[in-house]
């Protein structure tokens, strides 16, 4: 799915109403994640906290209707590249005591992918790390045994 300048607008001005709820100044909210709900039909991205409570909803036009089979591939990429660049600063700021992270989910509420954490040690990799390495393990095992 090919991005829209648009659609990063929607998402960054969506993810920037969540922070304005957790403000540097103010003391520091006890939660572990933000869960972030896309609805694929209607195009929603639903911010809830750790009870369910919703604390921000929008609606990206790009996502309305979308039928692409990897869907939820391409807005993890979306949301961990808006999160990781764009909006780093803004994001590390807010008052959630850390650890804390974006949780990427669908509408069934099944969980899809972290998207970021917010603890200053903590680094997520994605995609892989190291290609070929189940095939030179499984060689190095099946040398192994042969000896």
């Amino acid at each position: 799915m090919e991005t829209s300048e648009q659609t990063i607008q929607q998402i960054e001005r969506a993810i920037r109403k969540v922070a304005e709820k957790f403000p540097e100044q103010q003391e520091a909210t006890i939660m572990t994640d933000l869960h972030l709900r896309v609805t694929q039909e209607s195009g929603e991205l639903v911010t809830f906290d750790d009870d369910d409570n919703e604390i921000n909803r929008a609606v990206i036009d790009q996502w309305i209707d979308n039928k692409d089979e990897d869907f939820y591939e391409s807005v993890t990429t979306i949301l961990r590249n808006i999160l990781h660049t764009d909006l780093h600063d803004m994001v590390e700021k807010m008052s959630i005591l850390r650890p804390f992270s974006f949780v990427l989910e669908n509408d069934d509420h099944e969980h899809i992918a972290e998207l970021y954490c917010a603890d200053g040690d903590t680094v997520i990799l994605s995609g892989d790390l190291m290609p070929g390495l189940d095939k030179e393990l499984d060689d190095f095992l099946n040398n192994l045994i042969k000896e």
